[in-house]
């Protein structure tokens, strides 16, 4: 027919279907610019306004107990990194259906687009580290995308039209490219900003920390770290790291301040430079998860630097009746510590700001954060702290209690085998085990072995450091041709004989024998 466009069709311009590879990448596309925008205005108010990280930490928070378990125990320090690139994967499929919905009109695109802002918003408002104006962050998302995806839609749409004076397909791909580069600009601007604000930069102009009270020399023989267990002080970056903060915060000594309030006689809010000022303590310390299985990674050890828990409580005189330190991170994370435990000088619970030498790396808590000798983590240990309310175990609830963890966490009497590895092969005969034992602020007392069915066996024990410290063990076995298993358990100084009954992390840390199969020929 004379008059009409062969690409135009029987449907004419209005009605006609685009492309489905097209019209699909028209909602990558907006997607793309919308998490830029976000992330670019983001870099102006706080990290964590980025909504793709905001929601990134909602999904944190709601993910039930047995799931995070599971993401701990099977990724470890790579959970996060996980959980980020399956939203991507989730978000890309999600925005390329939506613009396959959009093949004959851009109402379905937009409302998606749109809708991925409005989980924007409500993640970053329900933020308590974020005030009102980063809800300004997934609005420009929202706004961008929503735009973006409209403005390409009707450009694609009108180059189907074959007139001398529309625009063209090549226009079509060079707007396409346009958003890509300018996705890419603004994401990066947005980096850039958050850098200029970020920890590392306050960190390197902390200085030497030199602590008044130095903690005694780690003797030679602390450890069998030439046989294959760990060396006694775990370095910075080997040290485990399991926390809900799916960006690391970046705070800043000269932005930092602690307050402490609640059942005290006087209320007090410390700087950095207080705490620094103070003549700090030197202790060695082994810190554990409370998501450590049997045998498993996250226990180490290393020289914290701070100042004594008891005496800033103290100074602002704890009321009777006080039973929590309720403990706050500045990314809102939570956590409960027993009043008697923060209180008690023999105990040694810090506020450090020093970590084996250095500055608290910004990963693990800089400027500041909690160590309770003697308690799992997710008690004791909060990260990147800034506030102490002294309470009621009734009156507030940490973020673990909420999630059917218990209330008092003393770590367990544990062991673990360091070599032979599990499903090794070694040569006949004599054949040597080695491992770590641990039972913080109660002290371990020797290590057992035994050889399949046969009789326990005392392992020799590295030089004690403290109680609150780990121990090395090892132990030569004769082991004759075949397949076997090896077990270990420690002994406290309590008399505590580590249990053979198994039982998983929650509600309060795992238990059980540590055993391995391994082949000898």
């Amino acid at each position: 027919m004379t008059g009409m466009s062969s690409s135009e069709g029987p449907q004419g311009p209005a009605t006609a279907r685009l492309p489905a590879l097209v019209s699909a990448s028209l909602g990558v596309l907006a997607l793309l610019a919308a998490l830029a925008a976000g992330h670019l205005v983001a870099g102006f108010i706080s990290s964590n306004a980025s909504p793709y990280l905001a929601v990134g930490n909602g999904a944190i928070d709601l993910t039930p107990v047995g799931l995070k378990d599971f993401a701990v125990r099977t990724f470890g320090t790579y959970d996060k990194l996980v959980l980020l690139l399956s939203m991507a994967v989730v978000m890309v499929l999600v925005s390329a259906a939506a613009g396959l919905a959009s093949r004959r009109s851009a109402v379905p695109g937009a409302v998606v687009i749109g809708l991925f802002g409005v989980v924007g918003i409500v993640a970053v408002a329900a933020r308590p580290d974020l005030s009102g104006v980063a809800v300004l962050a997934p609005v420009a998302s929202l706004l961008a995308g929503v735009a973006v995806f409209l403005w390409l839609h009707g450009k694609l749409r009108a180059s189907r039209v074959e007139s001398s004076d529309g625009p063209s397909r090549r226009s079509v791909l060079f707007a396409g490219a346009g958003v890509v580069v300018g996705a890419g600009v603004a994401g990066a601007a947005g980096q850039a900003l958050a850098g200029t604000r970020d920890a590392a930069s306050s960190r390197a102009n902390v200085g030497a920390l030199v602590p008044a009270r130095t903690a005694p020399a780690i003797p030679a023989d602390a450890d069998f770290a030439k046989l294959g267990t760990p060396p006694f002080l775990t370095p910075n970056k080997d040290f485990y790291r399991v926390d809900t903060a799916l960006s690391v915060p970046q705070l800043r000594t000269e932005d930092w301040s602690l307050r402490v309030h609640g059942m005290v006689e006087d209320e007090r809010t410390f700087s950095y430079a207080d705490i620094r000022d103070r003549p700090l303590v030197e202790r060695t310390i082994t810190m554990t998860c409370v998501s450590n299985e049997v045998g498993g990674p996250y226990v180490s050890t290393a020289n914290f630097v701070g100042v004594d828990l008891a005496d800033l409580l103290t100074e602002a005189g704890v009321r009777p009746g006080a039973e929590q330190l309720f403990s706050t991170s500045v990314d809102g994370w939570t956590a409960g510590t027993p009043v008697a435990a923060a209180l008690d000088r023999g105990r040694g619970a810090m506020l450090a700001i020093g970590m084996n030498g250095e500055p608290l790396p910004v990963e693990h808590g800089f400027p500041a954060r909690l160590v309770v000798p003697g308690l799992y983590g997710y008690v004791s240990a909060t990260k990147w702290v800034v506030d102490l309310e002294i309470t009621t175990w009734a009156a507030r609830r940490a973020y673990w209690l909420d999630r059917n963890w218990a209330e008092q966490a003393p770590i367990k009497t544990q062991s673990r085998i360091d070599f032979p590895k599990g499903f090794e092969t070694v040569p006949a005969g004599k054949v040597r085990l080695g491992g770590i034992a641990w039972a913080q602020h109660t002290g371990i007392d020797r290590v057992e072995v035994r050889l399949d069915r046969g009789p326990w066996q005392e392992a020799m024990l590295s030089k004690e450091v403290n109680l609150d410290t780990w121990r090395m063990w090892w132990h030569e076995l004769e082991v004759p041709q075949g397949t076997h298993q090896v077990f270990c358990r420690a002994v406290d100084k309590t008399g505590y004989v580590q249990t053979e009954d198994r039982a998983g992390t929650v509600p309060d840390g795992a238990t059980g024998w540590h055993t391995l199969s391994f082949s000898a020929k």
